[in-house]
């Protein structure tokens, strides 16, 4: 995927924008793999357990949650590094979450087998592509 935001460089772009064309791609990656997407940018605002899933897709009996991290340059570290342990915590109580509304509503397979918490590190290239990088069982 290619970004052209007005000509502007890749450290000028709107971040939220990048997030989001970032977990755009991440999608993309994940269909184009056979993976089934279940939702996206799922939040939860239980109390005690606020925050956001970014994608949770499914593949026969496998359930993925997807943290993604775009970042337009690399000044700071690859994007995966930003997926602390503190991070890590907040997405397995989310996860718990997002189960027992999906198990309660009846939305959810029951033969599922799996449950895999993957990171994607999108990187926003000076030639203005895309490249994401799926990191499977990250955490």
């Amino acid at each position: 995927m290619s970004v052209d935001v007005n000509g502007q460089s890749g450290s000028t772009v709107n971040r939220t924008l990048l997030g989001k064309l970032g977990e755009r791609q991440t999608v993309l990656a994940y269909r184009r793999k056979g993976y089934s997407i279940l939702s996206t940018n799922w939040r939860s605002n239980r109390s005690g357990v606020r925050g956001e899933i970014d994608i949770v897709a499914s593949k026969g009996d496998t359930l993925v949650f997807c943290e993604v991290k775009t970042r337009a340059q690399d000044r700071y570290g690859e994007p995966e590094e930003a997926v602390t342990a503190v991070k890590q915590a907040r997405l397995r109580r989310l996860a718990g979450e997002w189960l027992n509304e999906h198990r309660t509503d009846g939305s959810l397979d029951g033969h599922l087998r799996e449950i895999r918490f993957d990171v994607s590190a999108v990187v926003l290239g000076e030639d203005g592509h895309l490249s994401a990088r799926l990191i499977r069982d990250a955490f």
